[in-house]
C-alpha cells in the first residue's frame, strides 16, 4: 500500500467513525429531547411572535436607546420566561449545549488543543 493510499485509507476511517460519532449524539435522549422541543417551539405561534418581537425590539434598542422601548423589552423578557414552550426549549438547548462541551473536552484532551476553536466552528 502506498503512503498515499495509506492516507486515504485513515481518513476513510476518520469519516466512518465521525458518522458514527453524529449518529450516536443524534440518537442520543439529550438530542431528541431538543429537536422534540424545538419542534413544539416552531408549531407554538404564540411563542413564535413573542421571540420575533423580542428580537425586533433588541435590534431597535441597539440602533436608538429609548427607556419606553427598554420597558418594552423588560416586559416582554417576563412574558418570555413565563412561556412554558421557550422555557423549554431553552432547558433543552442548554442540556444539548452541556453535552456538546463535553464532547468537545474529551476529544480537546487527547489532542492537546480545544477542538472546538482549531476546527473553525467558533467565532473567536
Amino acid at each position: 500500500m502506498s503512503d498515499a493510499e495509506s492516507v486515504d485509507s485513515a481518513e476513510d476511517a476518520v469519516e466512518a467513525k465521525l458518522q458514527a460519532f453524529v449518529d450516536a449524539i443524534e440518537d442520543s435522549e439529550t438530542y431528541q429531547q431538543f429537536a422534540e422541543a424545538s419542534q413544539r417551539l416552531e408549531a407554538d405561534q404564540e411563542a413564535m411572535e413573542l421571540l420575533e418581537t423580542y428580537q425586533q425590539k433588541q435590534q431597535q434598542l441597539q440602533e436608538n436607546f429609548d427607556q419606553e422601548l427598554m420597558a418594552e423589552l423588560q416586559d416582554l423578557q417576563s412574558d418570555l420566561s413565563n412561556n412554558e414552550t421557550i422555557q423549554q426549549h431553552r432547558a433543552a438547548q442548554s442540556e444539548l449545549i452541556e453535552l456538546l462541551q463535553e464532547t468537545n473536552d474529551v476529544i480537546s484532551e487527547p489532542i492537546g488543543m480545544e477542538f472546538a476553536q482549531s476546527s473553525g466552528g467558533g467565532c473567536c
